[in-house]
């Protein structure tokens, strides 16, 4: 059913690619007029292209729908404000930011500039904050608002991307103090860590695989899964629009009891996370000592704890 979002006004950050992309084009399909926001820059986040931001909104008008292109940085507090403010400018309201710009820089730590790790900070954690710190001024006055951030599984921890891991957790603490600080006045803020094959995660070989498959299938010719093309056909399951449905649910009325929670989403599958929780307790009269610790600690808290990656011999 179209319309669910008959009269809204939408922010996508990011939208210019990718699951940004397939959130602004669903959330206009559903009726929301939307400011589709994108730096144009490299995955890295050098640069800045006006065209993928610019063939978005050209897309939405083309099915029907209305919307305006930005090309703010979400990693300057001046250029939040001023996305807020050009929808306020537009169409006179806001209703649903849909925070997804994001770069990558991965290096394992040992190796791991200060610019390496300022740069992602910024754009992820920061770039969730300058957006929602403006949106939530105009949320909390109408009291009403939807705000879904994107995090990751790689906030779980994943080799390699300790900038980017610290970001993407970082936004889903921050996402369950938005809830808390924004509940009351009828605003939702949940999260979503999305499995999906964008320019950041497929290879330029992939990547290139990828559109001449959609591209054969679009011709209505017969799709080989032979070599690359076989993953391909994998990676067709990953692909970047099949985001978009849970987050514009979330972006619903229908969805006015869920705030503050993470979902893992992707191809066939979406699952809700839980909430942390202390998962054992050892509690002693006084206090504890390192002696008494080293004694209870093993058979207590430590007990069937495994290192997830545990040293390995060095290389003669």
């Amino acid at each position: 059913m179209a319309g669910r979002l008959e009269g809204k006004v939408a922010i996508v950050t990011g939208a210019g690619r990718g699951i940004g992309r397939g959130e602004a084009l669903l959330l206009a399909e559903q009726g929301a007029r939307v400011i589709v926001n994108d730096f144009g820059g490299s995955a890295a986040g050098d640069g800045g292209d006006r065209s993928p931001a610019d063939e978005v909104v050209r897309e939405i008008k083309k099915m029907g729908g209305d919307a305006a292109a930005n090309y703010g940085n979400v990693a300057s507090m001046a250029d939040g404000e001023a996305m807020v403010k050009q929808a306020l400018d537009t169409w006179g309201r806001l209703d649903i930011l849909v925070n997804n710009a994001g770069i990558l820089r991965d290096k394992m730590v040992f190796n791991m500039t200060e610019e390496e790790w300022d740069a992602v900070i910024a754009v992820h954690l920061k770039g969730h904050f300058t957006i929602t710190k403006h949106a939530a001024m105009v949320f909390r006055q109408q009291r009403s608002g939807r705000i879904v951030s994107t995090s990751s599984e790689s906030g779980l921890g994943n080799m390699g991307q300790a900038n980017y891991s610290a970001a993407k957790e970082g936004i889903v603490g921050l996402t369950r103090t938005l809830a808390l600080d924004l509940g009351r006045y009828g605003v939702t803020a949940n999260a979503i860590r999305p499995r999906a094959a964008t320019r950041l995660t497929l290879s330029p070989e992939m990547e290139a695989a990828r559109v001449r498959r959609q591209q054969t299938a679009a011709a209505g010719n017969p799709v080989e899964n032979t070599g690359v093309g076989d993953a391909v056909g994998a990676i067709s399951q990953m692909a970047p629009e099949l985001i978009a449905p849970l987050v514009v649910y979330l972006c619903t009325d229908a969805a006015a009891n869920i705030n503050g929670r993470d979902f893992i989403v992707g191809g066939n599958e979406i699952s809700l996370m839980s909430q942390p929780q202390r998962e054992r307790t050892i509690y002693r009269e006084g206090g504890w000592t390192l002696d008494t610790l080293a004694a209870v600690f093993p058979g207590t808290l430590g007990a069937g704890v495994v290192n997830p990656q545990p040293p390995t011999a060095p290389k003669q």
